[in-house]
């Protein structure tokens, strides 16, 4: 799999998929949330609805609605809340690149763009998010060919350029 960091807005990613880091409702939330439920439009959220909860760790998909193609699906993922660390969030954030894969794997999804998964209001501590990206993407199976770290801010980008760089663990 080809993996590269570009610096954009995760909806104008010309990708298969596009990965949103939602809450369990997948209602919509804040952040890159708020930005895949506006591009996408109302239907999203009832999409989103139909197939809710969303367990932390897990993925579901719907489809991309008024998202420009060729976006066709949207990944849901619910990140950790980081509690400092006691509670599994590094695993369960491992979990979420792998279980977008998975899903993405069931839809024949052959690019697919991740935002920074509970870097926001979730709290995890960005670096440690961007090692643990990179570092699952690389060590998980998929038929995914290509995939686009998208970061939202140049210290995003340069945390998860900064993981990429790093030799495969």
């Amino acid at each position: 799999m080809e993996i590269e960091v570009v610096l954009g807005d995760i909806v104008d990613e010309q990708v298969d998929a596009i990965v949103t880091a939602a809450n369990e409702s997948l209602l919509g939330g804040g952040g890159v949330d708020w930005a895949v439920h506006q591009a996408a439009g109302p239907r999203l959220a009832e999409a989103g609805a139909a197939i809710a909860p969303c367990d932390p760790g897990d993925a579901k998909a719907t489809p991309a609605f008024a998202l420009d193609p060729p976006v066709r699906y949207v990944i849901h993922t619910v990140g950790p809340v980081w509690d400092g660390g006691a509670y599994d969030e590094p695993a369960i954030l491992a979990s979420c690149y792998r279980r977008c894969l998975a899903v993405a794997d069931e839809l024949g999804v052959r690019s697919l763009a991740f935002p920074a998964i509970a870097t926001g209001v979730y709290g995890f501590p960005p670096a440690a998010a961007a090692r643990i990206a990179v570092d699952t993407l690389r060590t998980t199976r998929t038929s995914v060919e290509r995939v686009r770290l998208v970061a939202f801010d140049e210290e995003a980008m340069d945390l998860l350029t900064a993981a990429l760089a790093r030799e495969p663990s």
